[in-house]
């Protein structure tokens, strides 16, 4: 049973820790130095789909997401939905998949540490519960080890709006009877989480509430077009400050998820590793943004089509280029380690800077396992172009980490084997299929080696 089996039916297939274990133990084997040609369809953004699922607790009536990607994550979060009382349906595939949420009866809101552990996203149920429900109990958040990057911002901003809370045993307890009033909150950074929470809980809270230094993702943009489909009134978002006017309730609405560009962005640098042409669609060029800027600089040709973004590149056409990573409209630091990838085959010297997490460069030494010449210095890599990578086993550290292992061993001489591949689950959907759909010569297989 493969994850996409897994995720068929969500209504009786769950994917639990022994599910997790089993595919866990699977690899990808690639056996790289194959050109790529063909298309690619980017399916709707695991990160915009996480927050508008949540956004089904503010109304008891259905919400249908549109092009809703076939994940882990996206399990993971249906379950706890469920277990806050949500009916979930998720029927068809790709583009057609709809994902219908239900929030008729929310009789627990309590989110336990064994479903919030597996994924640091479940936190957003915290301000969809306290504004509709004047109360929550949300452990403290997991996900992928790639720094600590604390809630203070959540609570904090809650806190703000008049909920009233602890900290208990590993647990953020949250009341608020006689609801939330809206405040001005001022993010000391930008957090994208801290802004889509507070988002959903001003919705429903009394008067107007301002956030400054708001994040300005596409995803927060979307996310503020479903909540204003669902009745709630928002100015700014994408902007610096988001003004919000709470209402008495919100309704169920119709919503299409945007596509992911994090997604565009891997098979995007997947082309520049391997060479050929390909093109993505269902993805429009300006949802790229700086990350399809900063492509070109490296020697991608990137040009729109009808019905996407077309990708091409010559074998050995990278050259050298510092990255550093940042808040949107920056570069991107979920792609940070698949262009660190592709550097590692450039033209001359490139510096790669993380700015956003501080523990974010777990990959680097499996790829220099594969022949990749990097130096760490604090915050920053530096990078030698090499002529060519060589395949070896290497172990996947978290969910952008694997898919840069991925692009290193489709420009790799020889086989390599990825190990612990259940963080590709949490955010390709049928990674695999895609691209050797295209060319690659890739494939899933078992402890056993088939």
């Amino acid at each position: 049973m493969t994850p996409h089996d897994i995720l068929d039916d969500l209504g009786s297939v769950i994917f639990d820790e022994a599910v997790a274990a089993r595919t866990g133990m699977d690899r990808i084997r690639i056996r790289g130095g194959r050109r790529l040609s063909g298309a690619i369809q980017i399916g709707g953004a695991k990160n915009a789909a996480l927050p508008l699922m949540a956004a089904s607790l503010l109304t008891d009536e259905a919400l249908v997401l549109f092009r809703a990607p076939r994940l882990a994550d996206i399990e993971t979060l249906a379950i706890l939905l469920r277990q806050h009382g949500v009916v979930v349906d998720m029927n068809g595939t790709g583009k057609e998949c709809a994902l219908t949420l239900r929030a008729a009866d929310i009789h627990n809101t309590e989110a336990p540490y064994d479903l919030v552990r597996k994924m640091r996203a479940s936190a957003l149920v915290l301000g969809p519960l306290v504004a509709r429900c004047g109360r929550a109990r949300v452990s403290l958040p997991g996900g992928c080890a790639i720094g600590t990057r604390p809630v203070d911002l959540h609570i904090n901003g809650l806190r703000s709006l008049g909920a009233e809370i602890e900290l208990d045993n590993g647990y953020i307890e949250a009341r608020a009877p006689k609801g939330l009033v809206g405040a001005e909150i001022v993010f000391p950074f930008v957090s994208v989480g801290a802004t889509e929470n507070l988002l959903m809980a001003a919705c429903l809270a009394r008067g107007e509430t301002r956030l400054v230094n708001a994040a300005r993702e596409p995803e927060i943009v979307d996310l503020a077009q479903c909540l204003v489909a669902m009745g709630a009134k928002i100015d700014g978002a994408g902007e610096h400050t988001i003004l919000i006017q709470g209402v008495d309730r919100l309704h169920g609405a119709k919503h299409r998820i945007i596509a992911d560009r994090i997604e565009a962005g891997s098979f995007a640098i997947a082309v520049g590793m391997a060479g050929g042409s390909v093109e993505l669609t269902g993805i429009e060029l300006d949802l790229m943004g700086v990350a399809a800027d900063r492509l070109r600089d490296a020697g991608l040709t990137i040009e729109p089509t009808a019905g996407g973004i077309r990708v091409a590149c010559e074998p050995g056409g990278i050259t050298g280029i510092d990255v550093m990573t940042e808040p949107y409209p920056g570069f991107p630091t979920d792609l940070q380690a698949q262009m660190m990838a592709l550097l590692s085959v450039a033209q001359g010297a490139s510096m790669v800077t993380e700015t956003i997490f501080e523990n974010r460069f777990m990959h680097v030494p499996e790829l220099c396992r594969m022949g990749a010449n990097i130096n760490l210095h604090g915050a920053s890599a530096m990078i030698r172009g090499v002529p060519r990578l060589t395949g070896a086993p290497v172990m996947a550290t978290d969910l952008r980490a694997s898919m840069g292992l991925v692009l290193a061993g489709l420009a790799a001489e020889g086989e390599t084997l990825i190990n612990r591949i259940y963080h590709l689950d949490r955010g390709y959907e049928r990674l695999e299929e895609k691209l050797a759909g295209c060319g690659a010569d890739i494939e899933r297989i078992g402890a056993d080696g088939t």
